[in-house]
């Protein structure tokens, strides 16, 4: 056995750690300084628009960000792309696309009304399933995170000489940081499901007033106004940066979508203006960032000179 290679090899090793941690510190602590490289993932033909037309609407969301600082954020790299960009249909886009649908229908009869009771009743009882898994799920992770808690505090106060101890309590954490983000998906879904039915609902209540239908009105599901950004998300786990888009009636919609993810993928989070497009909810179709906005990115770049 050569320890002098074994030694070499692990130098090198070691360097090119080194190296890849610093590049992911320096991107986290010096956002802006280099494009997120992104590319398109998944795509799904379903929602009948060409990937010419997705990447135009991907290049006019990097813009409304890029021309207020007059900076280079974003870069479009097929083969490389950090941020994959995904359009993946399902359900949410098929309520979308008959909702709308409806506008351009001239006779509004009982038959659509039933189809979309039944649309309604069928997510209703989706949505209380899973809002009971989840309920059960994060009641025992607040139980399972307050006992780690009280081990740590355990830890801390004793002579901290166990490594079995120590091992436990890094899987524990582990477990319960694997165990936030799953919830964190489920707690999204229920929030996607409770837009589509309150959705429904403003629907079926409307058809039901226009066709004097003799029916129980419907109640929408929580207090929330407008439509939440639900349409699209960012999301990163262990080194895989994704927006997944799933949902829009326009491109104006698609856009203000993209660019909201995009916000976040950079590094904002949401914010308090009604009108910025970091707010939390997706309450209309300006592609023009807010002062709130700029002053955001402002901040996040540590740049002066961004144009007002």
């Amino acid at each position: 056995m050569d320890l002098r290679k074994i030694a070499i090899a692990l130098v090198v090793f070691a360097a090119v750690l080194i190296t890849w941690n610093y590049q992911r510190s320096a991107k986290t602590l010096f956002p802006c300084q280099e494009p997120i490289a992104y590319t398109i993932g998944a795509f799904d033909r379903k929602f009948g628009i060409s990937q010419k037309y997705f990447l135009d609407a991907l290049s006019e969301a990097e813009a409304i960000w890029e021309d207020s600082i007059d900076k280079e954020l974003f870069v479009y790299a097929p083969e490389n792309g950090e941020l994959l960009v995904n359009l993946i249909y399902d359900y949410r886009q098929e309520v979308t696309g008959t909702l709308s649908g409806l506008e351009d229908v001239l006779e509004e009869n009982e038959a659509t009304y039933k189809a979309l009771q039944n649309k309604y009743a069928g997510l209703k009882v989706e949505y209380n399933n899973e809002k009971s898994i989840y309920d059960a799920r994060a009641s025992a992770f607040n139980e399972r995170e307050a006992s780690y808690q009280q081990k740590v505090e355990t830890w801390n106060s004793g002579k901290r000489t166990s490594r079995e101890q120590f091992d436990e309590l890094e899987r524990e954490k582990r477990a319960l940081e694997t165990e936030v983000r799953e919830l964190k998906v489920l707690e999204t879904r229920l929030n996607e499901m409770v837009r589509v039915i309150n959705t429904l609902v403003g629907t079926l209540n409307r058809l039901a007033k226009s066709l004097n239908l003799s029916v129980e009105k419907y109640n929408t599901i929580g207090a929330s106004r407008g439509e939440t950004f639900t349409g699209g998300i960012y999301h990163s786990a262990e080194g895989v940066q994704e927006i997944d888009v799933y949902e829009f009636s326009s491109r104006d919609k698609l856009v203000r979508i993209l660019a909201h993810e995009f916000g976040h993928a950079l590094g904002l989070e949401h914010n308090d203006d009604p009108k910025a497009v970091m707010y939390r909810l997706n309450e209309g179709d300006t592609k023009v960032l807010t002062a709130s906005d700029i002053a955001a990115l402002q901040t996040l770049c540590y740049t002066k000179d961004i144009k007002n």
